[in-house]
């Protein structure tokens, strides 16, 4: 498996940003998104209506020598993890992680024998059609796929030192759209419940030695979440970004036009 830099500056204390994708399906839009500086791209497969054939092409058309591809499954269930790991995912994220034990659930599909009990297959997408040394291939898949649970409702805040504790989770990522609506105040990102919250994820990262993650829509935004000591951050999504270009770029033409 090709060395995951996003896990390995994790590994170091560092920072890696990248950003999500929902709505671009083509064959170039890894490249783009390698060539504007990512360090990953995050497909979504929960809100996105993407099947598994199209994460297939955008993960066979990533450059991952320089762009980390990471799959949000829409549930944690064995196969949805297998089978994006077999087509060359480099990371798993999990949506409304409430429990250690989803969390081991999370693991042991992604990692194989003796760690967990993901299907061998070799020679495939996975390993780039090589199939070089299959106890070299184990090893490396093990060490190197990053692992991401979502810390998204009140009852995985309730268990998120538990979630955090698992051998082989690399990151919690706050989803605060979600985590608001579930403490019944959606939207406010800035009430002293969603705060406290965020503290409680970061104490617990800070206790078992993993990243905190979390999705920024704007450059200020993400200047505070970077300053408050977020490790991974996904700057904005594709179709947000377009939209947000495109209006301003519009919206200044239009106020350019002779009266």
């Amino acid at each position: 498996m090709i060395h995951n830099c996003v896990k390995h500056k994790l590994r170091e204390g560092g920072v890696s940003i990248g950003t999500m994708l929902f709505e671009f399906n083509t064959t170039g839009i890894a490249r783009i998104v390698a060539n504007a500086g990512a360090e990953f791209a995050l497909f979504d497969m929960e809100h996105s209506g993407w099947n598994i054939e199209t994460i297939r092409m955008l993960i066979a058309t990533t450059p991952k020598s320089e762009l980390v591809p990471i799959v949000r499954i829409p549930a944690t269930d064995y196969h949805f993890v297998a089978n994006v790991l077999d087509m060359g995912a480099m990371g798993i994220m999990i949506p409304m992680c409430e429990s250690a034990d989803q969390a081991r659930l999370l693991v042991s599909s992604a990692k194989y024998p003796p760690v967990g009990r993901r299907g061998a297959a070799f020679a495939i997408a996975h390993d780039d059609y090589r199939g070089s040394s299959i106890p070299e291939t184990v090893q490396s898949a093990n060490d190197e796929t990053l692992l991401i649970a979502q810390i998204e409702t009140a009852r995985g805040l309730e268990n998120v030192e538990e979630i955090a504790a698992v051998p082989g989770i690399d990151a919690l990522w706050i989803g605060l759209y979600d985590l608001t609506l579930s403490l019944g105040i959606p939207g406010e990102m800035n009430h002293p419940n969603v705060l406290a919250a965020t503290d409680r994820v970061f104490a617990a990262c800070h206790t078992h030695n993993i990243a905190p993650a979390v999705l920024v829509t704007s450059i200020t935004e993400g200047e505070a979440q970077l300053a408050r000591g977020f490790k991974l951050i996904a700057y904005g999504g594709d179709l947000w970004l377009y939209q947000s270009a495109l209006r301003a770029g519009i919206k200044k033409l239009r106020e350019q036009q002779p009266s």
